[in-house]
């Protein structure tokens, strides 16, 4: 087999005598977080000689410049391509899109011919209304004065009999009117139904691209040809379910993919494989630059002006058990890939397929985390370490749930194989924080006309008002310092088990356990000076 390059050149399309045309389908896809690898095939059979192999079947958006052609069964020769200008292929449905089409096209005949004979109803009608009017009319006429007693008692019988009559024939042919308007609505629902599933079956767009591959033989030959190119519509987005039993510590991780594309065909039975590599980011070190400092006036120095963010500057945004077919991971060092065991069908700019991939457990080290100067009650909080062969990919799609309660939504980060990952199962309600200013000094009446200071004191508290004891990891800050001329000190009773906590400067951390019923405080005092004329801000 030999695999070429595509070259893309622009060359008539003449018809040699050992041209095939050729059905393909895509086979294999090889998902990534944002875009995908693409290998579609088709058979052959050719008698000896040189030929073309036609497919004019390529999705119109098909990057050309990234497919790469191999051939078994043949030699491979030149390829060529085509956006515009493509020959047409025979339209082909699928049983299901057919049949989809045919229901929709009996309710519509069925809708149209019930409307037809609601009209009969109501033209009954209206010839009803039409024989009460000239009934009337007769009753009116200026000839009435000749008639005699006998024939106008006739005549006003013939009338009101032949009137009622006509009113009833009205109001029955209205009842029946009516009584055909309410049938008509399950009828329409139907249709509509109807038109939504042969909406959801997503017929292809017409508009294709083509790929033409000269092959020889030296006798007649049957082979394969085999196309693969990347795409960026398509993608696939993880989602976890994250399950903690807080008696035994146990994390569950149920991992599972969202998948869709939007190529413009159908993905029908593909060998599908999801991967966590991402070719559509940075591939390569960024490259540092010579550092040469240089010495100016002051004069010449002008404030750089302010950045501002847009969307590539911008943070990424913060995707029950059961017998079902699970990808199996495959970890090369470099990236995880898990490979579906079935075949899988998506829809162009449709779908959203659900596949699940396989669960982790691990143990956590479950504890409390507050936060007085920003929250009102502790968390409870579950560290776990991700297995070393395993990753866990950025998503919004974080499900959490508490010995079997839900507890929210949320964006998880990326955790590689290995790493400590802290996980929030929701708020402690029982655990009440407080953090309350008992003194603070600034200066002399506030005003800064001296060398001067400030002072602060802080209670922060911790109460457990639930039944068990828990482990607490509570977290303040005391203020730091970057210019000599401004100095701070502190100090805290009891004073913290951290400083400078996950390397953010000036972030205090105490560990302790407070059993049920109990109430723990901690005083912080800071103290800050600074020369006169100085603010502080």
């Amino acid at each position: 087999m030999r695999v070429l390059a595509l070259c893309l050149v622009c060359l008539p399309l003449s018809a040699p005598a050992g041209e095939f045309s050729l059905p393909s389908r895509v086979a294999a896809v090889t998902l990534y977080p944002q875009g995908a690898s693409v290998t579609r095939e088709a058979g052959f059979s050719v008698p000896a000689g040189a030929h073309d192999l036609i497919l004019a079947d390529l999705p119109e958006g098909t990057p050309l410049a990234s497919v790469r052609v191999s051939v078994t069964g043949a030699r491979l020769g030149g390829v060529r391509t085509r956006s515009d200008d493509v020959p047409p292929r025979p339209r082909q449905e699928s049983a299901a899109l057919t049949a989809a089409r045919a229901e929709v096209a009996r309710l519509e005949a069925a809708l149209r011919e019930a409307r037809a004979g609601i009209a009969d109803i109501r033209l009954e009608a209206e010839a009803a209304r039409a024989r009460i009017a000239f009934l009337e009319g007769i009753g009116q006429g200026d000839g009435l004065a000749a008639l005699g007693p006998e024939a106008l008692r006739d005549l006003a019988g013939m009338i009101g009999t032949e009137t009622l009559a006509a009113r009833r024939e009205g109001a029955e042919a209205s009842r029946r009117a009516e009584a055909a308007e309410r049938d008509l609505e399950g009828l329409i629902e139907e249709l509509s139904r109807a038109r939504q599933a042969l909406e959801a079956l997503v017929p292809e767009a017409q508009a294709r691209a083509m790929l033409g591959v000269a092959i020889s033989a030296e006798a007649p030959a049957q082979g394969r040809l085999s196309v693969t190119y990347t795409t960026p519509d398509a993608g696939w987005q993880p989602l976890h379910d994250l399950h903690l039993a807080r008696e035994s510590g146990t994390l569950r991780i149920e991992r599972g993919a969202f998948v869709w594309q939007a190529t413009g065909e159908n993905w029908t039975d593909v060998a599908l494989t999801l991967s966590t590599r991402r070719p559509s980011e940075q591939g390569a070190p960024g490259e540092i630059r010579p550092w040469i400092p240089r010495l100016v006036d002051p004069d010449e120095i002008r404030p750089m002006p302010r950045m501002k963010a847009g969307p590539e500057m911008m943070p990424a945004a913060p995707l029950a058990e059961a017998a079902a077919d699970v990808a199996r991971p495959d970890f090369d060092g470099l990236a995880v890939s898990y490979a579906y065991p079935a075949p899988v069908s998506v829809a162009s700019g449709a779908d959203r397929v659900r596949l699940m991939l396989p669960a982790i457990e691990t143990r956590a080290r479950i504890g409390a985390r507050a936060v007085p100067l920003m929250d009102e009650t502790a968390f409870l909080m579950a560290r776990a370490t991700i297995p070393a062969r395993e990753v866990l990919l950025p998503t919004p799609e974080a499900r959490f749930y508490l010995d079997g309660r839900y507890t929210g939504q949320r964006w998880l980060p990326l955790v590689a194989g290995g790493d400590e990952a802290d996980l929030s199962f929701g708020p402690i309600e029982g655990l009440r924080l407080s953090r309350v200013v008992r003194a603070r000094i600034e200066g002399d009446r506030g005003l800064i006309t001296r060398a001067t200071e400030a002072r602060e004191e802080v209670e922060i508290a911790v109460e457990n008002l639930t039944g068990t004891a828990w482990p607490i990891h509570l977290l303040d800050r005391a203020p730091v310092s970057e210019q000599t001329d401004l100095r701070i000190t502190w100090e805290a009773s009891p004073p913290p088990d951290e400083t400078d906590v996950e390397d953010r400067r000036g972030v205090l951390g105490w560990r302790f356990d407070l059993p049920a019923g109990e109430r723990r405080s901690i005083t912080l005092n800071t103290r800050m000076t600074w020369p006169e004329g100085k603010l502080l801000q």
